[in-house]
């Protein structure tokens, strides 16, 4: 039966075009793109193979075919069954380098061992069988296999299924769209063996090997997804990729994170042009460290100024060093068009997952640790800005906040507020405190953030709510004398769809009217354009509940937008009360007072805590004053006694 070799060739053809495609999309750096290359170049040797041992037998059976063409059938045929069989195993390497689990494999050296056993007996097969004929052999010049031919195709098979079970076992490493595309070339392969086992004219393998790497190359290996164009590092989405697989496989690896503080200074008096070559001098500057420490790091372009080294294995312990040397590079001047441009680069070294535990905070910490210390030209470790309980922390927020609510770790305060024209106690601020059973006391600056993120802010703000309802609707708090309670709200919260209605059904529970609670929104929620918000406001005012906005001055106030919301009360931030002893601020406030009472808004001055910082505020006709000065927020029964013995001494 004559082979046909126009699959073979279409498959020559397809490779041919995916190398230099590859090559000329700079896909050649990395493991994995190494990998594939080999993977791209093995099926390309093993389709030519197919063609000159195809060629070759048709030669040798016709006419002018003789005993001399035996020695180059043997060696066409045997080289293609080599490359053939390599293929499966490469594959199988694709897949793990893919899922980034080397380190794993290292841990276990009679796996490894067993990994190389099945291609090792078909090598040992193919080189004897031209004095054994077990596997093939020609029989008046005519190819022939030989009784442990299936061999070949069980062992091609036996690395594509662990291809296959390697994948599904680190799904979790892989997006759906990305598993899909990888899981299918495993199948393809097998369907092609399949077929061209039992239909041996039809020469399929090689075809349907340069499809499935045509479509990994178009789905799995895409440049535009890994590779940055200013620069040629690999981007941010695949320094994203790359660390969720480290921590998931428990990988310990060293980052040099590298934050160009002054880069938005410095861009905004540049050019395009000028900005790219800054880029690509910077990323020139990593790739030489890389080159001649031999590092043998991954480098990452992330943006607005913000590159990462990644250290594997034992060139972790050279993390300092290079970070050192990188540092010396980047404080050099650079030369852009004529100008010297100096940068301010900080740089810290973190071990993963020894200080930072988990993805979130390490993105988390890298996109801003620059601003938690003074810039001092000197390369920081991880350890120094923050300590290891401070990480875990951070690390295990949505942990402590969903255990808050099981443990009742929530607790309400109440921070008393005083009017300068009734003196007396009329209202209070209630603000939540999470006192988790391990770490204590949690600021609401950490766990704040990261429940509007978790979206566990929702959950939070109707615990406040509740709580407040509940002691509103107590006879203790009927006789403390006091007019409303004021109940923070989120960014996320003045949002949300049902707002209304689940502030309103809380009120109807405890039977608490509306205008016993005041709803407290920030500047910087306020100052944001958003058409939710403001309908949600605009409700709940009609309902009978009033707003006050909290941290005025802190923002970009927008006076348009603050006069067209339905706000009863300001609160000047505890800014204005820290720069009083300014007389240029004193005019500030002055006048700021003087606007906010114009337009028939109460104003309370926070952050009070001295007796002469009260009495400016009151002369300035302040209406109310919140601050230490009084009382810090403390707990209801407290706060409860407080307010009985004060009401006649304040």
């Amino acid at each position: 039966m004559k082979a046909i070799i126009h699959f073979d060739v279409a498959a020559v053809v397809l490779l041919l075009i995916l190398l230099y495609t590859v090559i000329s999309r700079k896909m050649t750096k990395g493991v994995t793109d190494k990998i594939f290359i080999l993977l791209i170049l093995d099926t390309l040797f093993a389709a030519s193979a197919d063609i000159a041992a195809i060629l070759l037998d048709g030669f040798a059976v016709s006419p002018g075919g003789t005993e001399a063409l035996i020695p180059a059938l043997y060696l066409s045929h045997s080289t293609y069954l080599i490359f053939h069989n390599l293929t499966s195993v490469f594959y199988l390497l694709f897949i793990v380098s893919l899922t980034d689990t080397w380190h794993l494999l290292k841990k276990h050296p009679i796996l490894c061992s067993l990994f190389w056993l099945p291609i090792s007996v078909v090598i040992l097969i193919i080189a004897v069988n031209p004095f054994t004929g077990i596997l093939f052999y020609f029989d008046n010049l005519a190819y022939t296999r030989g009784v442990l031919f299936p061999i070949m195709y069980a062992v091609a098979a036996i690395y594509a299924v662990a291809a296959l079970c390697y994948l599904v076992c680190h799904r979790k490493l892989f997006t759906v769209r990305k598993m899909a595309s990888v899981v299918a070339i495993a199948p393809l392969q097998i369907m092609a063996i399949i077929v061209q086992y039992f239909l041996p004219s039809t020469i399929v393998e090689m075809y349907a090997n340069a499809l499935g790497l045509m479509f990994t190359s178009m789905t799995v290996q895409p440049a535009e997804e890994i590779i940055d164009t200013f620069t040629g590092l690999r981007k941010y989405s695949a320094y994203a990729d790359d660390m969720k697989k480290n921590f998931v496989n428990g990988k310990y690896v060293t980052v040099i994170l590298i934050n160009t503080i002054n880069f938005i200074n410095l861009q905004a008096d540049m050019s395009y042009d000028d900005t790219t070559e800054l880029l690509n001098n910077i990323a020139e500057k990593l790739r030489k460290a890389n080159r001649e420490m031999k590092l043998h790091a991954r480098l990452y372009y992330l943006d607005r100024g913000r590159f990462r080294v990644v250290l594997h294995g034992s060139n972790r312990a050279r993390a300092e060093a290079a970070a050192n040397s990188i540092n010396d590079e980047l404080r050099k001047k650079i030369n852009l068009c004529g100008r010297d441009a100096e940068l301010l680069c900080s740089i810290c070294v973190v071990e993963c997952p020894e200080e930072i535990g988990d993805f979130k905070t390490l993105m988390s910490f890298g996109a801003d640790f620059h601003d938690k210390v003074k810039y001092t030209g000197l390369v920081m470790r991880a350890d120094e800005i923050f300590g290891q309980k401070q990480y875990m922390l951070m690390s295990r927020l949505d942990e402590i906040i969903e255990r808050a609510f099981v443990n009742h770790n929530f607790k309400v305060y109440y921070q008393p507020i005083y009017s300068i024209k009734q003196k007396k106690f009329v209202s209070a601020e209630a603000l939540l405190r999470l006192i988790d059973d391990e770490y204590g006391f949690v600021s609401p600056e950490l766990f704040i953030p990261a429940a509007e993120k978790s979206g566990a802010i929702y959950r939070i703000g109707d615990y406040v709510t509740e709580e407040v309802c509940r002691f509103i609707a107590s006879e203790e708090y009927k006789t403390l004398g006091l007019n409303y309670i004021e109940i923070n709200l989120s960014a996320a919260q003045c949002t949300q769809d049902g707002l209304v209605e689940n502030v309103m059904a809380i009120l109807d529970k405890y039977g608490v009217a509306p205008d016993s609670i005041n709803l407290e929104i920030t500047e910087t929620a306020a100052s944001k354009s958003h058409s939710a918000m403001e309908r949600n406001m605009h409700k709940l005012n009609e309902s009978g509940i009033s707003f006050s906005l909290d941290d005025y001055g802190t923002g970009y106030s927008n006076i348009k937008r603050v006069v067209s919301l339905p706000l009863k009360i300001v609160k000047l931030d505890k800014a204005f009360v820290d720069e009083m002893n300014n007389p240029k601020m004193q005019i500030v406030v002055k006048n700021t007072v003087k606007m906010l009472k114009d337009m028939e808004m109460e104003i309370v001055a926070e952050g009070i805590e001295t007796q002469s910082m009260v009495e400016q505020f009151a002369a300035l006709s302040c209406d109310f004053i919140q601050g230490y000065y009084f009382s810090k927020p403390i707990p209801e029964d407290k706060f409860v006694e407080f307010i009985r013995t004060n009401t006649k001494t304040a």
